[in-house]
């Protein structure tokens, strides 16, 4: 049985942590740290979690205690805030799983471009594995410090994957993806309160998304060649999940049968990838509360256009870090992920 902490506990993506890790059949929950919260049961909290967790979460983030206690920690804390804890894990030979984006982007002076400061530890930045399970899985295996990809980039690169390393489309990406606001964290602002969102639908963050160099490192990683890319997210007015539509220019004729056999012949036996029937295309309703990413395809001359589905909370945050727990520690990839 492997132990776990939870730093950041009380967040949307913490509790999915929890929601995931109190069934998985070898990981333990042994801390939860919030800096907001005073000690308490963590039931008291959150109410659902009742007989299945008897773990207090505290404000108090014992370092040596939990090192000396815990195999994995996992960081559910906001971009700009992880980098200050991952450093005192790692140098207490711990394994972590960074949820945020502070240990994802290889080039540091992109992520000062995009988060808006400096990076605090950088020299951790180079040893760090991107998450991404299907497309790196032999390197997540060996990590010490794991970045767990976002949600943005998550739905986009698994679509985009089989075509860019076939290389059966030109490099030139347009994605819109569109996002309900649990994506956006537990702060409140007027922006995400329920009179601005309901009955709403609106594009932001147009071609200017921090999530932006994190999906071109992705795309560049399985292309081996330059790519460009028209990033649009949407807010939808729904709590959770993120449907992704990708329009890419096919470099031959192809037709959609073939299209949708490139797509399962590249995540051939991966457990949570499943690709539609030709013309068929995957709804967020498929996929809430899952670790799956749907995709579908469809083509219309030289156009290819792919879309993706996935729970921006599981397979988006919570759920892909357990699967890379899952490899990082030799266990079925599966543990805690199905129903």
């Amino acid at each position: 049985m492997f132990k776990a902490a939870i730093i950041g506990a009380t967040g949307y993506t913490g509790q999915e942590l929890m929601r995931i890790l109190v069934r998985h059949p070898q990981v333990k929950i042994t801390h939860l740290i919030a800096r907001s919260e005073e000690h308490a049961p963590i039931h008291t909290l959150f109410p659902w979690i009742e007989k299945r967790l008897d773990v207090a979460c505290t404000n108090i983030l014992d370092e040596d205690e939990i090192a000396a206690n815990c195999d994995i920690i996992f960081l559910a804390l906001p971009h700009r805030v992880a980098m200050d804890y991952a450093p005192r894990f790692l140098s207490r030979n711990k394994r972590v799983i960074d949820l945020s984006a502070d240990y994802r982007l290889k080039d540091v002076s992109e992520y000062q471009k995009w988060y808006g400061v400096d990076h605090k530890s950088q020299e951790f930045v180079k040893d760090s594995v991107y998450g991404l399970c299907e497309l790196n899985r032999a390197q997540i295996a060996k990590a010490d410090l794991l970045a767990n990809p976002g949600c943005y980039p998550t739905g986009a690169i698994l679509g985009c994957a089989p075509f860019l390393r076939e290389k059966l489309v030109d490099p030139d990406i347009i994605l819109d993806a569109k996002s309900g606001t649990s994506g956006a964290g537990k702060a409140p602002t007027v922006s995400m309160s329920f009179t601005e969102v309901n009955e709403n639908f609106k594009a932001y963050k147009v071609c200017a998304h921090q999530h932006t160099p994190e999906i071109l490192q992705g795309l560049r990683m399985v292309s081996d060649e330059p790519v460009s890319l028209t990033f649009v997210p949407h807010l939808l007015p729904l709590t959770r999940g993120i449907l992704s539509t990708i329009y890419l220019q096919l470099k031959k004729n192809l037709s959609v049968f073939e299209a949708v056999d490139v797509c399962r012949k590249f995540y051939d036996q991966e457990p949570f990838i499943r690709i539609r029937p030709a013309d068929t295309f995957p709804e967020l309703k498929d996929v809430a509360y899952s670790n799956f990413c749907d995709i579908g395809v469809k083509v219309a001359g030289k156009r290819l256009v792919v879309i993706t589905a996935i729970d921006n909370l599981v397979k988006g945050a919570a759920g892909q870090a357990v699967q890379n727990c899952n490899i990082m520690f030799g266990l079925p990839e599966t543990d805690g992920l199905l129903p």
